[in-house]
């Protein structure tokens, strides 16, 4: 490819597809040059929230200023109004989890700076990822996001546990990315392509449908299935989700499965039919894995990340939907959407208020919640409504996402899984309500460890009324979001 061919995919249409993930590395760029030069605390977090807003905003542009650009550069990369979504969520889960990470680290914040880079490198990889109509683009995106996480759960290196979780971290995403090239290698040698677009077509489906183009879609999929937690690449996810800091725990819990996820919306032409009920059996056995693991859990955070995989199963009854019933597809990428934005706020939120208890020098055990709506009764009123979210309770935007889910699967024919998956969500509120009895008809006991309340950041409460705010938009008046997506 010569210089002008190159100019030639940098047209304006193209620029508009790319200005978001622009403004992200501008901003990084910026946020890395504001370490080298002693400008302060307060430029340097202006820096950050300056340029994920305006990312946000430009994706916003995308999804309500009229014709979005759509595949650029060569077919490799799409800008659709569903990707604009996406971009939003990605966003969104990047600025909470920043902004709960504004007071955390005390004995890291002279590493303050370096944080703040590699959150921001992490939502352009989401992006890539979103919007990849081709796999070494999606590659890419997935590389640009899985390096900056790694570093940053093992980002306080004084704690063994954050070393620890992203050491496990590293070496099963190094797996994860070997099995995805292999994969990708494989699907190239039967079809002769890696264009999501391409491959979509009848001859190359009939050469997926060979033993070579079969393989190569199973470790694809195994990749993808890692990243978003998927049994039964999932048993990574506890260790790695307790031992990094929390607010990384938050975004890894929410932008990364997003991207997983949104992925998987836009490839499904690389699954056949009769993949479907396969996927669904994994979809239950994932939501099976996940809730009575955290059936088990006297940590809240391990108990959260358990819940992160039993929500992925959930969510993945909706790609198995998809392609079930191609004519269902329109309505599981927005049962997609509406439910990946309920969990981004509210699980975030959830995980940004134990990094706030955490502050005070709690653990983030149950035992230590014992008495919190007398201590903090704020702190426990926002962790109920997460909790009520997070099991599917009416009037929260988890009810919303979980209804539109299973009407996917019951509408594609999938009705025995969705039952199946509607009583696994039954159980799924034991644990969550363990969570609000602790925290209101409980006392701690002598040996309990309860940290003296400290005042919360700004950034912090502010992220929490957010993430309340659109837990309680998404229940209570869910058309706008409907409308949106």
């Amino acid at each position: 490819m010569n210089a002008q061919d190159l100019l030639k995919m940098f047209d304006g249409e193209a620029l508009r597809a790319l200005a978001p993930l622009m403004a992200l590395t501008i901003g990084l760029l910026l946020v890395l040059l504001a370490g080298v030069f002693p400008l302060g605390r307060a430029v340097r977090s202006l820096l950050v929230v300056a340029s994920l807003v305006v990312s946000g905003v430009l994706h916003a542009n995308l999804l309500l200023g009229g014709k979005t650009p759509g595949t650029v550069l060569a077919g490799t990369f799409a800008s659709t109004p569903t990707t604009a979504v996406w971009g939003v969520l990605f966003v969104l889960s990047t600025l909470f989890a920043w902004l709960y990470s504004v007071r955390y680290y005390e004995e890291d914040a002279p590493f303050k700076n370096e944080h703040d880079v590699l959150m921001l490198a992490a939502p352009i990889g989401m992006m890539l990822m979103a919007g990849a109509r081709d796999l070494i683009v999606f590659f890419i995106g997935l590389e640009l996001l899985s390096i900056p996480l790694y570093a940053l759960a093992a980002f306080r290196r004084d704690r063994a546990r954050s070393v620890e979780a992203g050491l496990k971290y590293f070496l099963l995403g190094a797996f994860a990315a070997g099995f995805f090239l292999y994969g990708s290698a494989l699907v190239y040698s039967a079809t002769g392509s890696l264009s999501l677009d391409m491959l979509s077509s009848e001859s190359a489906r009939a050469a997926l449908a060979t033993p070579m183009g079969l393989v190569g879609v199973a470790l694809i999929a195994a990749s993808v299935f890692f990243k978003v937690s998927v049994f039964p690449f999932h048993l990574w996810v506890p260790d790695v989700y307790e031992g990094a800091p929390t607010p990384v725990t938050a975004l890894m819990a929410t932008g990364t499965k997003a991207a997983g996820f949104a992925f998987l919306m836009s490839a499904l032409v690389l699954l056949p039919v009769s993949t479907a009920s396969t996927v669904a059996l994994i979809a239950i056995l994932t939501m099976a894995a996940g809730n009575f693991g955290a059936l088990a859990q006297q940590d809240v955070k391990r108990m959260l990340a358990y819940s992160g995989i039993a929500h992925a199963g959930t969510l993945l009854l909706a790609v198995a939907g998809s392609i079930k019933d191609v004519p269902a597809r329109d309505a599981a990428v927005q049962a997609s959407l509406v439910y990946m934005a309920a969990y981004v706020a509210t699980a975030a939120g959830a995980f940004g208020l134990l990094a706030l208890l955490e502050r005070d020098g709690s653990p983030t055990t149950l035992d230590s919640l014992k008495g919190l709506a007398q201590r903090r009764p704020y702190v426990a009123a926002a962790l109920t409504l997460f909790m009520l979210s997070l099991g599917g309770i009416p009037a929260t935007g988890g009810f919303l996402g979980k209804y539109l889910v299973f009407s996917v699967a019951v509408r594609s024919e999938l009705t025995a899984f969705a039952i199946v998956g509607v009583l696994l969500s039954v159980v799924a509120l034991g644990y969550y309500l363990r969570v609000i009895i602790a925290m209101y008809m409980q006392s701690p006991d002598a040996n309990t460890v309860v940290g003296e309340p400290r005042p919360a950041s700004g950034a912090a409460t502010l992220a929490s009324i957010v993430c309340a705010a659109l837990v309680l938009a998404t229940g209570v008046l869910p058309g706008w979001l409907l409308n949106l997506t």
